[in-house]
C-alpha cells in the first residue's frame, strides 16, 4: 500500500470532500473549453468553419422546404477582426424556434432521424455563434422571415454557457426585403490565412450541390457558383427504420426493452426495415439454430437392419392390450417411414399422432408416461440399433444380415450413417480405418452429450469433430485430419441437421437475456435481408455529379458512377464518384482531391480520412495514371471526387472533417472510383490510339506532296490530288465540298464518304454568307448576324458516302464544321 492510501482513513470525511467537489456540467460549458473539437482551433479555421456551418443549414433548411437553394456570404474585414453574413431564401425560422436553432447546442430535429441530412447534431450553427461571442464579445445578429409573413423577426442572442440556454439581447420585428428567408451575422476574432481552403470549399459545394446557387464575397474575392441547367432539387428523403444488418447489441438490447411487440416475429417486422413475415420467419429459424442448436437426424432402420423401430414401441408399451400395442408400434413406422431422416422431434410428432390414432380406433388411452416410453424406446432403435440379448440373437438367428450392406457395428447405427457422412465429405484419400475410426468416435460423443435428442450447435458439431479426430490419432499418430476436410464435415453434418420447433423466447425474455439477444443479433446478421429502401437517402447521382464536374471544372474528359446502397451499422449508404481530366486543370503535381459527406465538402483533415486513405491504395498506373512509387495520390491534371451520403456518416470526430475507416464503406468508395477510373482507362488508351494515329497522318501528310511532286516530274502529268488518297489510306471519314457555277449562281455538293470499318452518325455544318436554297428535306438552316447555318446530319455506313446538295450565290463564301468524329480519324476538304 502506497504512503497516500495508508493515511486516507487518518482523515474523517475526504469521501464526502471529494463528493461535493463533483458537478455536473452543460455541454456548452464543455465546448467552450474544448471548441477545437468543433473545428474552431484557430482564427483561420475558425472563419472557414463558421461559413460551412452556415451554409450547410441553408441548404438544409431551403431543399427541406422544397426551394432551390439561393446562399449569399459576405466576409467583411475590421483589423484583426471579421463579420461573416450568410443570407439564404429558405422557408424561415419561426420565433420561438430561433433561438433555440442558434443559442442551443444539441438543439435540433434530424438527430433522431434516420435519413439523410447535412446536419444531425444541433451543434454547427450554435457553435459558430459561441466560437463568434467568446472571440469578440459580441452577440449573433439574425434576421428571419417565414413564408407568408408581412415582417421579419429580429434577435440578437448570445449562449448561457453555464445553462446551454440562450440569452436575448434584443428581440424585435423588422422589415426586409426578402419575401422569406435567414440571415445571421457573427463578428468573431479571425484572419483569412485560410482562403484557399474557403474558396475549395465554397467551390466544392457548388460542385456537389449543381441545384443551388451559392455566392461568396470575400475582401479579395467575388465568387458566384450559378446553379445547373438541368439540376433539380434532390428527391425528398424518407424516415426509415433501422436495417437488421450491422446493428450493435446494445441498440439491441435498447430497442427490445422499448418496443410494443410481444413475440419475436412481431418485434422484428415493427421495428425493422426491409423485414416481411417471410423474412422474420427465416431470422426465427436462424435464432433457434444458434439458441437451440438443430437435432441430427438419422436413417429409420429397414428391415435387415438388427433394429425394429415398432417392435421397439411395442414392448415398451405395457398394459394396452396386443392389438392396439401392436397397433401402436406399426402407426409410429407409418408415421416416419416417408422421411429420408428422422431427427427426435419427428420421433415426438410420430408417436404423439400414432397415439391419437391407436386411441381412436382401439379405445385405448395412451397417456403422457407411455408416449415418453415410447419416443425413448423408437429412438434408441433408431440411433443405437438393437443391443446385448437381442443383438446376439439377431446375428445368430439370421446370418444373412452379417453381411447386409448397413449392418450396426461399434458405436450403434450413429456410427454406421456417420461413416458415410464422413466418407463422402472427406477425399478419397482418406483410408477407410480413418474414417470408421473418426466416425465411432463422433458417434461416441452423440451418444455421451447430456443432450439425448442429439441437439447440437455449429460449434458443438465442430468441437466433438476436433475432439474425434484427436482421440483416433492417439492411436495412430499418422493420421492426418486438417481443417479442410474438418470443416467439409461439420458442413456435411450441418446440412443433414434440422431447425428445431421450439417456440423462440418472449420478447420480454429476450430484453433481460443478454445471450439470448446475441444470438438474436447474430441470427439477424447470417439471413439474406433485402437492402435497405434508398428513399431515405438524397445522392446526387451520377448525371449530376458530372454535371456539377463539367460547370466547375474545364477538363477534356468526364465520369462518374453512383453505386447501389449498402449497409454500415444498420444505416444504409450510397458512395458515389466522378473524375474530370484534361483541359485547364492543372497538369503539374498530384491529382486534386474532393471529399464530400451528405453534399458536405470535407475541407480539412483529408490525410485522416477513408477516402484519402483508399484512393492512395488503388493501382492508378492501371488506369494510365502516373503514380510514383505504386501508391499515394496519383499525378496529373485530373479531379477525384467522392461523396459518401447516409443517415449516419461515421465521422472521426466532432468537427465531421474526415470519414471514419469502416471497412464497408471504404469497400464501396473503391468500388465507384474503379468504376469511374474504367471509363478513364478507355479515354486516355483511345486518345493515346487517336494521338498515334495523328502522328502517322501527319506524316503521310508531309510525305504525299512530295510523292506527288516525284510522281508529275517522272511522267510528265500534273501533280495528282491526294487529298482523297491520305484519307482512304488512314481509313478516315472523308467530308468534301464541291462548287460548281450554275447560271446566276453556284451549286454546292457536300460528300461524306466513309473509309472507316464502322458505320458512323455525323452532324455536318456548312456555313455560308449567302442564304441557300433548294435544301432537301433531311437538312435545316438557321439565318444569324448574316449568315446561314446549313445542319445535316448523316448516318453513314462502312465504304459507303452520302451527300448533302444545295444552291447558293456564286460569290458565296463556306466554311464546313463536323462533329461526331474524332480530328485525328476525320479529313475535311474545302
Amino acid at each position: 500500500m502506497t504512503s497516500f492510501q495508508s493515511t486516507l482513513g487518518d482523515e474523517a470525511g475526504i469521501a464526502e470532500e471529494l463528493a461535493e467537489s463533483q458537478q455536473a456540467i452543460s455541454i456548452a460549458e464543455f465546448f467552450e473549453k474544448n471548441k477545437h473539437m468543433l473545428g474552431f482551433d484557430s482564427g483561420a479555421r475558425g472563419l472557414v468553419t463558421a461559413v460551412k456551418e452556415a451554409v450547410d443549414n441553408s441548404l438544409d433548411a431551403a431543399e427541406e422546404a422544397g426551394i432551390l437553394p439561393d446562399i449569399y456570404v459576405e466576409i467583411r474585414e475590421s483589423g484583426d477582426y471579421y463579420t461573416l453574413i450568410v443570407e439564404d431564401n429558405g422557408p424561415g425560422i419561426t420565433k420561438e424556434q430561433l433561438p433555440k436553432v442558434f443559442g442551443k447546442l444539441l438543439y435540433g430535429s434530424r438527430f433522431h432521424a434516420r435519413e439523410q441530412s447535412r446536419g444531425q447534431q444541433g451543434i454547427g450553427i450554435s457553435a459558430a455563434v459561441l466560437y463568434s461571442q467568446l472571440t469578440s464579445g459580441k452577440p449573433a445578429k439574425i434576421t428571419s422571415r417565414t413564408q407568408g409573413s408581412d415582417e421579419a423577426q429580429y434577435f440578437e442572442l448570445i449562449i448561457d454557457t453555464d445553462t446551454n440556454e440562450p440569452e436575448i439581447r434584443t428581440e424585435e420585428t423588422t422589415s426586409w426585403d426578402r419575401t422569406h428567408g435567414t440571415r445571421i451575422e457573427l463578428e468573431m476574432e479571425a484572419n483569412m490565412r485560410a482562403r484557399s481552403q474557403l474558396h475549395d470549399y465554397i467551390k466544392h459545394t457548388a460542385v456537389v450541390n449543381p441545384h443551388a446557387r451559392i455566392e461568396l464575397k470575400e475582401p479579395k474575392n467575388h465568387f458566384k457558383g450559378e446553379r445547373a441547367e438541368e439540376a433539380e432539387l434532390p428527391d425528398e428523403t424518407e424516415e426509415i427504420r433501422p436495417h437488421p444488418h450491422g446493428v450493435e447489441l446494445g441498440t439491441v438490447l435498447k430497442m427490445l426493452a422499448a418496443t410494443d411487440s410481444h413475440s419475436m416475429s412481431g418485434f422484428m417486422q415493427e421495428e425493422f426495415t426491409r423485414v416481411g413475415k417471410k423474412t422474420a420467419d427465416s431470422v426465427t429459424d436462424n435464432f433457434r439454430d444458434k439458441h437451440y442448436g438443430r437435432e441430427m437426424t438419422w436413417t429409420l432402420p429397414r428391415p435387415h437392419e438388427d433394429a425394429d423401430v415398432a417392435e421397439a414401441v411395442a414392448d415398451a408399451t405395457n398394459g394396452k392390450g396386443p392389438e392396439a400395442t401392436e397397433a401402436f408400434g406399426e402407426a409410429v413406422v407409418d408415421q416416419l417411414d416417408d422421411l429420408d431422416r428422422v431427427a427426435h422431434y419427428h420421433v415426438e410428432d410420430a408417436v404423439a399422432a400414432a397415439a391419437d390414432e391407436v386411441a381412436e380406433e382401439h379405445g385405448a388411452t395412451l397417456g403422457d408416461t407411455v408416449r415418453e416410453n415410447a419416443v425413448d424406446a423408437a429412438w434408441t432403435a433408431i440411433t443405437e440399433g438393437a443391443t446385448g440379448e437381442d443383438a446376439d440373437a439377431d446375428a445368430a438367428g439370421d446370418a444373412a444380415d452379417a453381411d447386409a450392406e448397413a449392418t450396426t457395428g461399434a458405436g450403434g447405427r450413429r456410427a454406421d450413417s456417420l461413416h458415410g457422412i464422413v466418407d463422402e465429405a472427406t477425399s478419397t484419400r482418406k483410408d477407410d480405418a480413418t474414417v470408421r475410426g473418426v466416425a465411432e468416435r463422433l458417434a461416441e460423443k452423440f451418444e455421451s452429450a447430456d443432450d439425448e435428442r442429439d441437439r447440437v450447435t455449429r460449434a458443438e458439431l465442430r468441437e466433438y469433430l476436433d475432439r474425434s479426430v484427436e482421440m483416433f490419432q492417439k492411436t495412430d499418430d499418422e493420421v492426418t485430419f486438417g481443417d479442410t476436410a474438418r470443416e467439409n464435415v461439420v458442413e456435411a453434418l450441418w446440412t443433414r441437421a434440422r431447425t428445431v420447433p421450439d417456440d423462440p423466447p418472449l420478447v420480454r425474455e429476450l430484453a433481460d437475456d443478454r445471450d439470448a439477444a446475441s444470438d438474436l443479433l447474430e441470427a439477424m446478421r447470417t439471413s439474406d435481408i433485402m437492402a435497405p429502401p434508398t428513399n431515405c437517402l438524397a445522392p446526387i447521382e451520377a448525371d449530376l455529379v458530372e454535371a456539377g464536374l463539367r460547370k466547375e471544372f474545364d477538363a477534356d474528359f468526364y465520369a462518374a458512377a453512383t453505386r447501389d446502397a449498402e449497409v454500415h451499422g444498420g444505416d444504409p449508404f450510397i458512395v458515389e464518384a466522378g473524375i474530370a481530366y484534361g483541359g485547364e486543370l492543372e497538369a503539374e503535381g498530384k491529382a486534386d482531391v474532393m471529399r464530400f459527406a451528405n453534399r458536405v465538402p470535407l475541407v480539412y483533415q483529408r490525410g485522416a480520412c477513408a477516402t484519402t486513405d483508399v484512393i492512395k491504395q488503388i493501382g492508378w498506373r492501371n488506369y494510365n495514371l502516373d503514380q510514383p512509387g505504386g501508391s499515394g495520390i496519383p499525378n496529373g491534371p485530373a479531379v477525384l471526387m467522392v461523396h459518401v451520403a447516409s443517415t449516419n456518416v461515421p465521422f472521426t470526430s466532432e468537427s465531421k472533417d474526415a470519414v471514419a475507416n469502416v471497412p464497408e464503406i471504404e469497400d464501396e468508395i473503391e468500388l465507384a472510383i474503379r468504376e469511374a477510373a474504367r471509363e478513364l482507362k478507355s479515354y486516355l488508351k483511345k486518345r493515346k490510339s487517336l494521338e498515334k494515329r495523328k502522328r502517322k497522318q501527319d506524316v503521310l501528310a508531309d510525305i504525299l506532296p512530295e510523292m506527288a511532286e516525284k510522281v508529275a516530274e517522272v511522267t510528265g502529268n500534273d501533280e495528282p490530288n491526294f487529298d482523297d488518297a491520305l484519307a482512304r489510306i488512314m481509313n478516315n471519314v472523308l467530308v468534301e465540298r464541291e462548287i460548281k457555277a450554275n447560271g446566276a449562281g453556284s451549286e454546292v455538293t457536300v460528300t461524306v464518304e466513309n473509309n472507316s470499318s464502322t458505320n458512323e452518325s455525323l452532324e455536318v455544318t456548312d456555313i455560308v454568307t449567302a442564304e441557300p436554297t433548294d435544301l432537301p428535306d433531311d437538312a435545316t438552316v438557321v439565318e444569324m448576324d448574316g449568315e446561314w447555318f446549313v445542319k445535316w446530319s448523316a448516318d453513314v455506313s462502312s465504304d459507303d458516302e452520302a451527300t448533302l446538295s444545295y444552291a447558293t450565290a456564286d460569290d458565296a463564301e463556306f466554311d464546313l464544321s463536323v462533329e461526331g468524329v474524332e480530328d485525328a480519324k476525320l479529313t475535311i476538304n474545302q
